[in-house]
């Protein structure tokens, strides 16, 4: 390799903006989780002071954290860890709907300490959820950092600015995508492989409504695509499996995708290798 490539790398080090590692800061994230949800881990406190001592240390890391990335150095970062914590109990109440949600909606759920401590849906709602609040302070790069972990760990890829409402349920989860500005109401339910998605991926709009708003208490099963900013799925609605849409639909609407598919009813058994 030549010089000028040593160079360049080399030079790109000294001006690269410094963020904590995405270790520390998911690291941060899932101590507050593990705060709220006991359930998932061993650690817990003799007394009610000893809880809020470590509440007042994730605040004080917290604000390290934002004073540390040098892309928010222009941030009033004790307002906003402060900020943060102070919201931390509504934050709660909300992940706390969608336990109940996940639970009443899946027959296999056999205890809300099963989903807490077992289902991929909640995990990505729970960092999602503190990536969001985050997100709408203006914190930057944190939040997608958080959500990015969520999605390597689950395969639930949600971006932190879309707004979503309480009750929400991810069914499986394995391939969801929802986008920068999704708006999903509550009482919502996805399964598997659903794209929330955006029609055209041109940088220009970048600042744009790109992607779909979901009203309340509607179902989406797995495999379906909706997508653009202008789309609208109206409220009490059922999108069936492998449905593509880039339309509005009224409230109490049922989509369904037809394939055609073709039964043998009588196979030889040469094609599993036996004799007839």
């Amino acid at each position: 390799m030549s010089q000028d490539f040593y160079e360049q790398i080399f030079s790109k080090q000294q001006n690269l903006e410094y963020v904590p590692s995405n270790k520390e800061i998911t690291k941060w994230a899932l101590r507050v989780i593990h705060l709220l949800y006991p359930e998932q881990t061993a650690k817990m406190f003799a007394t009610v002071e000893e809880l809020k001592a470590e509440f007042v240390l994730l605040e004080a890391e917290l604000y390290n954290i934002m004073e540390a990335t040098k892309a928010c150095a222009d941030c009033d970062n004790k307002k906003r860890a402060a900020n943060f914590f102070e919201n931390l109990p509504q934050l709660y109440q909300v992940l706390n709907t969608d336990i109940q949600a996940i639970f009443n909606g899946d027959p296999a759920a056999r205890s809300e300490f099963e989903v807490i401590r077992t289902y991929p849906g909640f995990f990505a709602i729970s960092l999602y959820r503190l990536a969001h609040h985050l997100y709408i302070s203006d914190v930057p790069l944190i939040p997608r950092i958080l959500t990015e972990y969520a999605h390597s760990k689950t395969g639930i890829d949600i971006h932190p600015a879309a707004a979503i409402g309480e009750y929400f349920y991810i069914d499986h989860g394995t391939g969801i995508v929802i986008g920068e500005s999704c708006n999903i109401g509550s009482h919502v339910k996805l399964y598997q492989g659903v794209t929330l998605g955006a029609l055209s991926v041109d940088k220009s709009m970048a600042f744009t409504k790109r992607h779909p708003t979901v009203e309340d208490n509607v179902v989406i099963y797995s495999g379906a695509t909706i997508l653009g900013g202008e789309t609208i799925i109206g409220h009490n609605s059922v999108i069936g499996g492998n449905v593509w849409l880039t339309k509005s639909l009224p409230p109490n609407s049922r989509v369904y995708h037809t394939p055609s598919i073709r039964i043998l009813k009588k196979l030889s058994r040469r094609i599993f290798g036996e004799k007839k």
